[in-house]
């Protein structure tokens, strides 16, 4: 089997991270972490074009025949020498170091050698006890700083983003179904409540040869170790060390198995109460009256026996879904089918990597009717963001683009960078000119709770403002969200008629189901975007979609389920 996008990924950003740490050529370094990003997103299989149309590979943006080659090594062997030789270079806990927002290569290293610091539970003793000051350039600001983020990186360090993931674990299940004699096969957990990050991979199969299911999960060729094997149960580790286990279930159980082992277990508590208040006892393998097994041969069965209808897995959280359910208030949730086009996305104008006709055209391929191009302002210079000028000679030819596209409809925009004073950073002009306006925090993500919130009122207060993008600016497991009255973000956004947004990009995902849903509560509409940088990322519009599902979101919640007549009414130069 080829070996997975996410794989090869990791492996070439291991490389650039390293390649940083030993302060090598910065743009030595940027070119093994854009192939990352490139590959991950790639919706071919890189590996297996690498060894059978190498050109095929060389061809994509920065990546060129040297990198060519050593994916086609990992595709070959699973490994790369050149990893093996750095990791054998690097001083260990140096890399797990960088992995604290604010320490880079230069800082992980001085800690390693000056006081010895050999990992993130080394560097968590050092802050307590004041060592990390004694060092020029780590005061105690920064030493509060690095304790508030070792949290969130630790517990980030167990769990893999569902993105990620799923690159692993949609092939497993492939593999699992392609079994003879299996009916069914399917994910549980987290991964199946769509959730952002999960531990590990629960795997549900019923079929009529329970050991040849078991055989055939331990054969899969990404197996790094297999750490436990049963007559219907099976763990395994794989090669990017996410751990998944099998549980093989008789087709008379595997509705109220896979209900059980899909969680929350709070949700589960709950239904089994009230399973309990109707003299019926449900678990993973039944539902059941006495020694009788009622149901449990389907999840519908299951919640039959409780009188309640249908629950879609990303609302099992115990968070209103049963006592929604019960009174017949839950939410018709918004469907991937329902999008009508993306409403962010960045060309080769700024930091993009394709086109804006490349984009369009592949936005028009998936049958979108608009899309929304947004590329950034001059004040976030790492991405080469556009002036006035810039922009004005965009629209024109986003104008003469329109006037050769058959179904989509370009919508010329903006992501325009919020000052630090709340000011916008491009002139009300261009803004009046624009179609779409989307406005985001990029420096100043630190701010104290007051300064934020008012700096965030004063953005979006602006008549020329349609959305505000990635508006918590977290990067999950590695940034953490801002510091703001969110509650007074959701009243100025629902009147100055300000869209949120729910960012696609797996790592963002933002805003996050809780805001999501205290959002809409709020009156505030969302937009799903997918900030993608290249074609193959307007793919994430499925993450966003899923994450505005676990926010409880609508059709009618999401401004970009409308018509481009329904949508124009809201945007600024209209409302």
């Amino acid at each position: 089997m080829p070996v997975e996008n996410a794989e090869i990924a990791r492996l070439l950003r291991e490389v650039g991270d390293l390649l940083e740490i030993q302060e090598a050529n910065p743009f030595r370094v940027r070119a093994y972490r854009n192939a990352a990003r490139i590959i991950e997103s790639h919706p071919g299989e890189v590996g297996a074009l690498a060894l059978t149309s190498p050109s095929l590979v060389e061809a994509l943006p920065g990546i060129g025949e040297d990198l060519t080659g050593k994916i086609a090594e990992i595709a070959r062997t699973g490994r790369l020498a050149l990893l093996n030789q750095l990791r054998r270079e690097t001083p260990k806990g140096v890399r797990a170091m960088m992995s604290v927002p604010g320490v880079g290569p230069r800082k992980a290293t001085r800690l390693h050698d000056a006081l010895g610091i050999r990992g993130l539970s080394d560097l968590e003793r050092a802050a307590r006890a004041g060592r990390l000051r004694t060092l020029k350039g780590f005061g105690p600001k920064t030493e509060a700083r690095i304790l508030a983020e070792l949290g969130a990186v630790q517990a980030a360090a167990t769990r893999t983003l569902r993105a990620t993931a799923a690159q692993y674990a949609e092939p497993l299940l492939a593999w699992m179904r392609d079994t003879p004699g299996v009916r069914h096969a399917d994910l549980a957990g987290s991964f199946r409540r769509c959730a952002e990050t999960v531990g590990d991979l629960d795997v549900l199969v019923t079929g009529t040869d329970p050991a040849a299911v078991v055989a055939r999960f331990v054969a899969y060729p990404e197996v790094k170790a297999v750490m436990a094997e049963g007559p219907t149960r099976a763990a395994i580790r794989l090669r990017s060390g996410l751990q998944v286990d099998l549980r093989v279930l008789p087709q008379p159980s595997y509705g109220s198995g896979l209900y059980y082992f899909t969680g929350s277990k709070a949700h589960n508590i709950a239904v089994r109460r009230m399973g309990q208040e109707r003299k019926l006892k449900i678990n993973e393998y039944g539902v059941f009256r006495g020694n009788r097994r009622i149901g449990g041969a389907t999840e519908r069965e299951v919640l039959d026996a409780i009188g309640l209808p249908w629950i879609p897995p990303e609302l099992r959280e115990d968070r209103g879904e049963i006592q929604a359910a019960a009174a017949g208030q839950l939410p018709r949730l918004v469907e991937l089918a329902d999008i009508r086009g993306d409403l962010q996305c960045h060309t080769t104008d700024s930091d993009g990597r394709d086109t804006l006709e490349v984009m369009a055209r592949a936005a028009e391929a998936i049958g979108y009717d608009y899309l929304a191009v947004t590329d950034h302002t001059p004040a976030v210079r790492v991405a080469g963001g556009m002036d006035r000028a810039g922009f004005r000679r965009q629209m024109k030819r986003v104008e003469a683009l329109n006037r050769s596209l058959k179904h989509l409809t370009v919508l010329a925009g903006a992501e325009v960078d919020i000052q630090r004073n709340g000011r916008l950073d491009l002139d009300d002009d261009t803004l009046k000119a624009l179609d779409f306006v989307v406005v985001s925090l990029h420096s100043g993500l630190r701010l104290g709770e007051t300064e934020q919130t008012t700096r965030l009122r004063r953005a979006l207060s602006h008549p020329g403002v349609d959305v505000f993008g990635h508006p918590s600016g977290r990067l999950i497991g590695r940034r953490q969200p801002i510091a703001v009255r969110w509650d007074e973000i959701y009243r100025v956004a629902a009147d100055h008629g300000v869209i949120l947004e729910v960012n696609g990009q797996p790592e963002r995902l933002d805003l996050d189901d809780v805001h999501i849903r205290a959002a809409i509560s709020h009156g505030v509409k969302l937009s799903l975007g997918t900030d993608a940088h290249a074609t193959a990322e307007l793919r994430f519009m499925r993450w966003g979609v899923d994450q505005a599902r676990r926010g409880w979101a609508e059709r009618d919640d999401v401004v970009n389920t409308l018509p481009l007549a329904g949508l124009r009414k809201l945007l600024h130069d209209q409302r």
